[in-house]
């Protein structure tokens, strides 16, 4: 019989535990979630910096890059048509005189998010 009680006693004891701790579980997992954006952007800035400053300005705020003929990040990311889809299928396929780089999912993701993040900006 008392050790009835104990089993019983610790299931009751680890639901309490769960109860109390699920709302932090979740918190964390929303502030992970909320992380994860800033450190994407930030990859997709680095990604910038050492793939395509050669031809676009990649900086929030620049406007100008080394060829007047190339539009900025800035400037891309205020286009209306500019969105995660169309910037996804541009990085996809090679354009002209664009070097045809093969960046894999997660790079291309990054970069992508950073150019959107340009346009809230």
């Amino acid at each position: 019989m008392f050790c009835h009680r104990i089993k019983l006693s610790t299931v009751f004891g680890i639901a309490k535990l769960l109860a109390l701790a699920l709302p932090s579980l979740a918190l964390a997992a929303w502030g992970a979630t909320a992380a994860g954006v800033s450190v994407e952007v930030e990859g997709g800035h680095q990604l910038a910096r050492a793939w395509c400053t050669s031809c676009h300005a990649v900086e929030p705020g620049e406007i100008a890059g080394p060829y007047a003929d190339v539009p900025s990040f800035m400037a891309v990311a205020k286009l209306p048509s500019t969105t995660a889809a169309s910037l996804n299928a541009f990085l996809s396929t090679p354009h002209g005189d664009m070097p045809d780089i093969k960046f894999t999912d997660r790079q291309r993701a990054d970069i992508v998010t950073y150019i959107l993040s340009l346009g809230q900006k």
